[in-house]
């Protein structure tokens, strides 16, 4: 069943109005992959109804108004990605194509779509129900934070857009328990993972560096963004508030992790894997080619790299879901008439951390000062595929499955850290589970560029190499890696590029084809380092390249 994004939909479930109507910048996929989709289905199971308007025009009022007005909530998102990392490339050129578009072009997704959603709301509805941001593009905005586009530290989304409140995460327990206050009229203002605007500071909490001052001061706003990141952890994460003015922005420490339990009954909701038939006859819409038969295992990344969103958005902490819930969804699957047999991907952000933990995080013990990987990986990480390597055999058996891949990039050094599974996991893989390649991302090779990446030894790479050459002769495959590099990155040079090429051709005997120039994602720490020219940890002035011809001269090295 699909949620309703029509009125006549509405009249056909005897819906006189709705108590939630959420807008997003992604077409309508009827998903557990499409966050918008996870939760209206998630709070339509709870009893409340639900709409969606996907895309709206935002020239007249007939797209945002045509399910009236909710009683208890508009939720806002630009959709599965900041519109402005969707809408432009690193060099600030205009993306022609977009995958959550039907016919492809990418011209239903504003820049700042969250800002301009919201303002399109209250244009043409006056004095209305609250308005709540989510999404990963209000996630890595929540707070001031330095705009690659703009170039400048721009104040939290929630102010700029005049939104109620923020919703940051992977948000399920908080909307939830946000539309139950709500609907019995109680306050909200004390839920978890939760941000609002308030007149006053609260009288406990952690006093970030204003807005003014981290707009005029590059140091306080890496002190700022310190503070920051070192209250996301769910457990020990204190209240944070920011002054802008005369108003402060209130940010409640993150929601718990979801249980397994939980996590499950969240991925076994009804999906239709469609898209809405309304937005369906404009045109076919390519990311449902990619999620339309494939199985999130679990969330959350303890990689922590430096250039990444994850960490923000969806935490430390890997949330893996039971082994039983995948196989009732491919079973479930295996009964659709349009199925014909593969599973194209069982993963989620790195494939090969599902059933990983620390064993600190697991007491609720947080490590402020401590990652898990890097610059080492810590004695307390458990790091053992034998749980994958259970679940993927138990996948296989699964009646009417002919093949399922493992699309998602994994860690290799992962792999090789586990002496005891490490091996027999990629032997499983390449043996059962690769179309022909495995993704990887080394993203460099240089030791001080992925030291500021927040990654480590840059000699598993070959190791690694090795390894998966020698498993695919001994299984008579003919398979191959396929690597992930990054150009301009804080402190990469020209030269440093010069460097990976030829270590490419020496130890990986390639022609890269994916080499991306660096973006300064929202609320990254690689992005604080293109900004303030410098590193965060230890100060130390940086190299950051800045001109547009340079970069792109940078991944020319490379490819050329």
């Amino acid at each position: 069943m699909f949620l309703p994004t029509t009125r006549a939909e509405m009249k056909s479930r005897n819906w006189a109005h709705l108590d939630i109507i959420l807008v997003s910048g992604d077409t309508y996929i009827d998903s557990s992959f499409i966050g918008v989709s996870l939760l209206g289905k998630l709070l339509y199971k709870e009893g409340y109804k639900v709409g969606i308007i996907a895309q709206p025009d935002i020239t007249n009022p007939d797209d945002i108004s045509r399910l009236g007005e909710p009683q208890l909530f508009w939720g806002v998102t630009s959709g599965s990605l900041d519109s402005m990392i969707a809408n432009y490339t690193a060099t600030g050129r205009k993306r022609k194509k977009d995958d959550f578009t039907p016919g492809g072009i990418n011209n239903r997704r504003p820049d700042r779509a969250t800002i301009v959603y919201t303002n399109l709301i209250k244009q043409y509805f006056k004095k209305t129900s609250p308005i709540v941001l989510g999404g990963i593009e209000a996630s890595l905005r929540r707070l001031a934070h330095y705009d690659f586009w703009d170039n400048s530290i721009r104040r939290s989304i929630l102010l700029d857009s005049k939104a109620d409140y923020l919703i940051y995460g992977m948000a399920e327990k908080s909307l939830l328990q946000f539309a139950q206050r709500l609907a019995r009229g109680e306050n909200v203002e004390d839920l978890r993972g939760i941000c609002y605007i308030s007149q006053a500071p609260l009288k406990k909490g952690i006093t970030l560096p204003s807005f003014s001052e981290v707009s005029n001061d590059k140091q306080k706003f890496i002190d700022m963004f310190h503070l920051f990141y070192e209250n996301q952890d769910p457990y020990s994460g204190k209240v944070l508030f920011q002054k802008y003015n005369n108003r402060y922005l209130i940010h409640n420490p993150p929601s718990h992790p979801l249980t397994t339990r939980e996590l499950d009954e969240v991925y076994e909701i009804d999906y239709e894997r469609e898209v809405h038939p309304y937005y369906r006859k404009s045109g076919s819409v390519k990311a449902l080619d990619t999620i339309k038969f494939s199985v999130t295992s679990h969330r959350g990344c303890f990689g922590e790299c430096n250039f990444c969103a994850i960490t923000v958005h969806q935490g430390r902490y890997i949330q893996s879901r039971s082994q039983n819930s995948i196989i009732r969804e491919i079973k479930g699957l295996v009964k659709r008439k349009d199925f014909k047999g593969y599973i194209l991907d069982v993963g989620g952000p790195t494939a090969n951390m599902y059933g990983m933990e620390c064993i600190q995080k697991g007491r609720g013990n947080y490590c402020v000062k401590k990652r898990c990987l890097f610059p080492s990986f810590c004695v307390n990480l458990s790091v053992d595929h034998e749980v994958q390597i259970q679940l993927l055999r138990a996948v296989r058996k699964t009646k009417g499955i002919k093949k399922i891949f493992i699309a998602s990039g994994l860690r290799y050094d992962l792999v090789l850290a586990d002496h005891k599974n490490g091996e027999r996991y990629l032997r499983e893989i390449i043996a059962h589970h690769l179309s022909g390649q495995l993704k990887i991302a080394p993203e460099h090779i240089d030791s001080k560029i992925l030291t500021l990446m927040g990654k480590g030894n840059n000699n598993l790479l070959s190791r690694f190499k090795k390894l998966f050459d020698r498993i695919n002769n001994q299984e008579g495959l003919k398979q191959f890696l396929t690597y992930y590099f990054i150009a301009a990155h804080p402190g990469c040079r020209e030269k440093d590029m010069v460097y990976l090429k030829e270590y490419i051709e020496k130890e990986l005997k390639i022609k890269p084809e994916q080499v991306q120039i660096f973006i300064p994602a929202p609320s990254t720490y690689s992005a604080i380092m293109y900004y303030a020219e410098c590193d965060p940890f230890t100060k130390n002035k940086i190299f950051v390249e800045k001109k547009v011809k340079n970069k792109n001269n940078q991944k020319k090295v490379v490819i050329d």
